[in-house]
């Protein structure tokens, strides 16, 4: 808790905020950061805005032009359209937890986001990308880590978090992998045989004992391998092979949803796939697809 804030009344409701993100909307630790983080700029805001103590009855008094001030004073601070987009969804829903109810909440629209379409990348690239990052470190065992965890990343369309929780239960691998995802939802997702071989080659290698409850991937120094050191070899695999900025291991999850749909599978089974709670989510990948055919058109038609 920001130490300015530790005497507003308010800081306590946006500490139990966090608590009911966290224990009974089964929010990840990231987003409840984030959304705890909004709460209390928005009573810091509050505290000099509206010139008196930032309660309960305070927040459930705020009207739209409250909350406008509050963004506009936000967007001084540099923030664009999406993060503002998000910053207004964590208000809202700290405003309903404090007691101001989602129907006595101000009201006001938030700012439009360009919904971006993902950037696939061929299925060359991405074992070129897993290969390349593997072969830039000079211990064995890394080297197969990173492979392994890059295959699967492309191969079974995991989230980046969700590829570094992975533990020793998962263990002997099959043909298939029980994967825990957002909010704590588990979904099966088939192996490839090229990714399972890639694991069995680094757990065989890999010089701290696996157990059960202990993670699949592991660090240098034993811990669990972080998602941070994941980004950092896929930069370098970019960097050296001349893909885009945009090819982040979040990209890979991109591609492998993007290359499935087109080859024939249904937008029922790739949301089971990627674990999305939302069909809306999955949809998105059907515009990738239409980009795709019509760059193939563009490129081939001798009249387009």
């Amino acid at each position: 808790m920001p130490e300015l804030l530790a005497d507003h009344p308010a800081a306590r409701l946006a500490a139990a905020w966090g608590d009911h993100l966290r224990r009974d909307r089964r929010r990840s630790e990231h987003t409840v950061r984030a959304y705890v983080a909004t709460a209390y700029r928005l009573i810091g805001f509050l505290g000099s805005h509206l010139g008196g103590a930032v309660d309960a009855d305070a927040l459930a008094r705020l009207e739209a032009a409250d909350l406008r001030a509050f963004l506009a004073s936000r967007r001084n601070d540099g923030l664009v359209n999406a993060s503002a987009a998000r910053e207004l969804s964590a208000v809202r829903g700290f405003l309903a937890f404090a007691g101001a109810g989602d129907t006595t909440a101000p009201r006001m629209r938030g700012p439009r986001v360009k919904r971006g379409v993902p950037r696939p990348i061929t299925p060359d690239e991405a074992v070129a990308l897993a290969e390349d990052a593997a072969d830039a470190v000079d211990t064995p065992w890394i080297a197969a880590r990173d492979l392994a965890v890059l295959l699967l990343l492309y191969g079974a369309g995991l989230r980046v978090g969700e590829a570094v929780g992975l533990t020793g239960q998962v263990l002997p691998l099959g043909e298939t992998l029980s994967v825990t995802g957002k909010r704590a939802k588990t979904r099966i997702v088939p192996l490839l045989p090229k990714v399972r071989a890639a694991i069995d080659a680094y757990v065989a290698l890999c010089p701290y004992p696996g157990c059960r409850d202990t993670p699949l991937f592991r660090g240098a120094r034993g811990g669990p391998l972080s998602a941070d050191l994941v980004r950092r070899a896929v930069r370098g695999a970019r960097g050296r092979l001349g893909l885009s900025d945009r090819t982040t291991p979040h990209a890979l999850r991109h591609s492998f949803a993007t290359h499935l749909l087109g080859r024939g599978a249904d937008l029922r089974s790739l949301q089971e796939l990627l674990g999305h709670a939302s069909l809306s989510s999955t949809q998105i990948y059907t515009a990738v697809d239409a980009a795709h055919l019509l760059d193939v058109y563009r490129a081939a038609h001798p009249r387009a």
